[in-house]
This record gives structure tokens, C-alpha cells and sequence, in this order.
């Protein structure tokens, strides 16, 4: 299937060809597959990006282009969502997922060498641990400490 994903296996267009209808419906069976699975291990937010494709080349060359180039930008617009974020009426699981979904999202902009070095990495953990817990309501105060 990773020549759907690439662009070498191409959807069917010679209409006069014996299998036609055979290697369209496989085709079409293993695109919409594929994309299923993707749209099933994104963020909703996300996922609604990739409704305007039909193809899983342009999902994969979309989420390519979104998160394989470094972008201070998106970066910038990361960090400050996840400080912004608070738990309000959320409940501690939901919180939690919501504040994950942007650490995911921040942690596609760093660097492999960033990702290989363990003090970094242990440093970001505990700062993302504070950042939980500061966001967490006021009635979580006696845990804090």
C-alpha cells in the first residue's frame, strides 16, 4: 500500500482495459482504507484539513508540507495554546487530552537531534508536568505542591 502513499500506484484511468472495474474497486478500497486510518490517528482539527482530498497522496503530501518544514509560526501558536489552555470544565482525563494533542503537535517541530538528546528530553517532560499542573482548576490547589 506505501505506493498509494508515495504516488506510484495511481488510480486506474484506462477505461477500456479487460480489469478496469476490478483494479478501480481496488484501488478505491485501499485509498479510502488508508485514509480512513489516517483520519483515525489525527486530531479532529486536523482530520477536517484532510476532508478536502480524495487521494491518499494529496493527504500524505498535505500533512508532509504541514509538518515537515520547520515553522516558527506554528510553533509560536503551539507554545502559546498550551500556556493558554485551562482546564475550566473539563474533567482531568479530557484536560489532559486536549493539553497532549498540543504536545504532540509542538513536538513535530523539533529537530531528530533535539528528540536524541535525553536532558532535553527529560527537561521537557518536567516543564510540560508544570504546565499541567498550573493549568489545572483552583479546586486541584492542594495538589500542586
Amino acid at each position: 500500500m506505501w505506493g498509494i502513499f508515495i504516488g506510484n500506484k495511481k488510480k486506474p484511468t484506462d477505461e477500456k482495459a479487460d480489469n478496469y472495474a476490478t483494479l478501480l474497486d481496488s484501488w478505491e478500497t485501499d485509498n479510502s482504507k488508508i485514509i480512513t486510518w489516517i483520519n483515525n490517528s489525527v486530531i479532529q482539527s486536523i482530520g477536517t484539513q484532510l476532508a478536502k482530498y480524495d487521494t491518499t497522496k494529496e493527504v500524505w503530501d498535505h500533512l508532509a508540507r504541514l509538518y515537515t518544514q520547520y515553522n516558527f509560526a506554528k510553533q509560536y501558536q503551539l507554545e502559546f495554546d498550551i500556556r493558554a489552555l485551562q482546564q475550566n470544565n473539563l474533567s482531568v482525563q479530557e484536560f489532559y487530552a486536549a493539553m497532549s494533542d498540543l504536545w504532540d503537535l509542538l513536538a513535530l517541530t523539533e529537530t531528530d537531534m533535539l528528540k536524541a538528546f535525553k536532558p532535553y528530553m527529560d527537561r521537557k517532560e518536567e516543564q510540560r508536568l508544570v504546565l499541567f499542573v498550573m493549568a489545572l482548576r483552583s479546586d486541584f490547589e492542594g495538589r500542586h505542591g
